[in-house]
């Protein structure tokens, strides 16, 4: 299953935050931006910080995209 953050800077657009204000509100590295640009793994602790300096929950900043492969057989 991948994962997309498309939400996440969606949201950070609709509240007028850019990346480098979150990388100071969560203590971010510019890796951590680029990795979720690129739909890369994050650590669930890094999801930790973006929700709580967005005051949001995980399914306002990300999205699982089921992929072919991953159907469940019947």
């Amino acid at each position: 299953m991948a994962i997309s953050y498309k939400r996440l800077f969606h949201l950070l657009i609709d509240k007028g935050m850019t990346n480098s204000e979150l990388m100071e509100h969560t203590g971010f590295s510019a890796n951590i931006i680029t990795r979720m640009k690129r739909n890369n793994y994050v650590s669930l602790e890094s999801i930790e910080k973006i929700c709580r300096a967005l005051n949001c929950g995980v399914d306002d900043i990300l999205e699982f995209i089921p992929e072919e492969n991953d159907k469940i057989a019947e």
